[in-house]
């Protein structure tokens, strides 16, 4: 992922601030912004412009960004392509992950299929073998695909001999219910618990013992010092927590910063080029495009901390984060990635208890 240097992040608010005011275009900052991030640039003026409501202005920055883009980084094209789709509005279009099927889709996409096996693989690798049940809790459970992949996966490799308790945490009714069906067939023998919670608002009432808990990309629903507070909480009742995310500075960036704008356009720029790269019909990739990542976008783009509701970390924010609130009670047991490029990467982290 790129970075600014300081003076560069000052000037880009100096622009900023100057363009909202002011008439000037695209080809009037060409020459004072470095040429791989020139698209970037466009970009960040683009959405900030749309941002504060000023659309008549925003279609001239994103275009001059589709320009000068560079190949499997389209991001002022996809948003373009969506503000066409929307009246040239930057708002929500729907709920993330009230409707499951734009996530499934994302979760297929063949870099995110590979991402999740090594993920499998990763934890198998790094967690303990028990000798008697064990009792897991899923953090953000989605659909119960991934859930009945790494289940099975630790019984085949012999890390478990079986499961006493497996309970489904997520937000989503819709996600919820499909995931008590596909974990029960899965497994019939073993108590299915759920809860359709955030972990915001169910952490304080765990009172069981949990051998492994696991978060794949849910534990970045909220900012930095929320993390802090539900970790803390679950501290007591684990033995292995597994980490599943997006390497990305989207948390602790204000709205309307360069630092947030240059963030999204690489992560989000990469993943949304994923999916449109897969082959799938058409209304499929739209649907997941504008009702599952683009509606991310925009609440990042749109929504101050404390309101939106993406808070993405870079992976040393994650580390340290788990060696303030974790250790050192836990211990990093596997850091390790799963995917990664210039733009965007996806890891795992797996902390485990000294017993």
């Amino acid at each position: 992922m790129l970075f600014l240097s300081d003076r560069e992040r000052t000037l880009w608010n100096e622009y900023a601030q100057g363009i909202l005011q002011n008439s000037k275009a695209p080809s009037d900052y060409e020459s004072l912004i470095r040429s791989n991030l020139r698209s970037a640039f466009y970009y960040y003026i683009g959405t900030l412009l749309a941002s504060k409501g000023q659309y008549d202005r925003t279609g001239d920055w994103l275009y001059a960004g589709t320009l000068c883009e560079e190949a499997g980084l389209y991001s002022s094209t996809f948003l373009l392509g969506f503000l066409k789709r929307h009246n040239g509005m930057m708002k929500k279009p729907a709920v993330a992950f009230e409707d499951p099927r734009p996530f499934i889709h994302f979760s297929t996409v063949p870099v995110m299929e590979l991402a999740r096996t090594n993920m499998i693989k990763q934890f198998a690798h790094s967690l303990p073998e028990y000798s008697e049940k064990t009792r897991y809790m899923d953090i953000g459970c989605g659909d119960g695909a991934l859930t009945v992949r790494l289940l099975k996966h630790l019984l085949e490799t012999g890390k478990v001999p079986g499961f006493l308790e497996i309970l489904l945490i997520d937000p989503s009714s819709a996600m919820i219910s499909m995931a008590r069906e596909k974990v029960s067939a899965a497994f019939p023998d073993v108590l299915i618990t759920t809860d359709n919670a955030r972990i915001q608002d169910c952490s304080e009432s765990i009172d069981r013992h949990f051998d492994i808990a696991m978060s794949s990309l849910a534990y970045h629903h909220m900012p930095i010092e929320d993390k802090k507070v539900h970790l803390s909480r679950l501290k007591p009742w684990i033995d292995n927590f597994l980490l599943f995310e997006m390497d990305a500075n989207n948390d602790t960036p204000d709205l309307d910063s360069p630092e947030l704008a240059l963030s999204v356009y690489q992560s989000y720029g990469r993943i949304m080029d994923f999916v449109f790269s897969y082959d799938a019909p058409v209304e499929i990739v739209i649907d997941c495009i504008d009702s599952f990542l683009m509606t991310e976008l925009v609440s990042l783009l749109t929504e101050p901390r404390g309101t939106r509701t993406e808070y993405h970390m870079l992976r040393s924010q994650w580390i340290e984060l788990f060696k303030n609130v974790l250790c050192p009670d836990f211990t990093l047991r596997s850091d390790s990635t799963c995917y990664a490029d210039e733009y965007c990467g996806l890891f795992t982290l797996h902390y485990g208890r000294e017993m």
